[in-house]
């Protein structure tokens, strides 16, 4: 009896390539995908940080701003006011 061959190619180099290929290639991907969690963790922390900072300073803002529009004290010691008739 004759043995079938089978016709498939055998690569030698691709036997002892493809299972460090395989573990770098799922390994490169684990990390990537790992590193850009921790990318989008750190993201949202800082974006936790910095929105009480941010309020501070707009509300420092918001006091500078309409503190220079108050009216002094001599803007209220005057009584006559524009367009008002002065009485005798």
């Amino acid at each position: 009896m004759s043995k079938a061959t089978s016709h498939s190619l055998h690569f030698p180099g691709f036997r002892r390539i493809w299972k460090p290929a395989a573990i770098t290639g799922a390994g490169g991907t684990a990390v990537a995908i790992w590193f850009e969690e921790i990318l989008m963790f750190s993201q949202e922390i800082l974006a936790l940080i910095f929105l009480p900072i941010m309020a501070g300073v707009i509300y420092l803002l918001d006091i500078s701003i309409f503190k220079s529009r108050l009216p002094c004290r001599e803007d209220m010691e005057q009584t006559t006011h524009k367009g008002a008739k002065d009485s005798p």
